[in-house]
């Protein structure tokens, strides 16, 4: 199964998702570190713009673990399956029913005129 990629929580920000930012409230701590397989609540992903930029409240404390702020280029992987939906999208569309077995009565769609 091939995971989507995400992009940034910040609002109106369309760049890609590189860090993932949690919060320990009991500690008052902020930690922000390489982005997690899976989107979690109470988590946010951040581009690399808003993971350089990345402020905490005052009497907070933020840790940094170790993050890859660069983009991944595409793999072959996922130029294949771009290469893949685009075969499929151009093939032709089948107009006529599928064949029944004698004896069953068939019902067809009838396009919108």
């Amino acid at each position: 199964m091939r995971m989507l990629k995400r992009q940034c929580s910040r609002t109106a920000c369309k760049a890609a998702a590189v860090a993932t930012l949690t919060y320990v409230q009991a500690e008052r701590t902020a930690v922000l570190g390489p982005l997690a397989t899976y989107a979690e609540p109470h988590t946010y992903d951040l581009c690399a713009d808003h993971t350089r930029r990345l402020t905490a409240p005052r009497g907070w404390d933020v840790v940094r673990l170790a993050i890859d702020l660069s983009e991944p280029e595409p793999s072959e992987d996922d130029l294949l399956a771009l290469a893949d939906a685009v075969r499929a999208a151009g093939r032709p569309r089948r107009t006529e029913p599928a064949p029944q077995p004698p004896g069953r009565p068939r019902l067809r769609v009838l396009p919108d005129l």
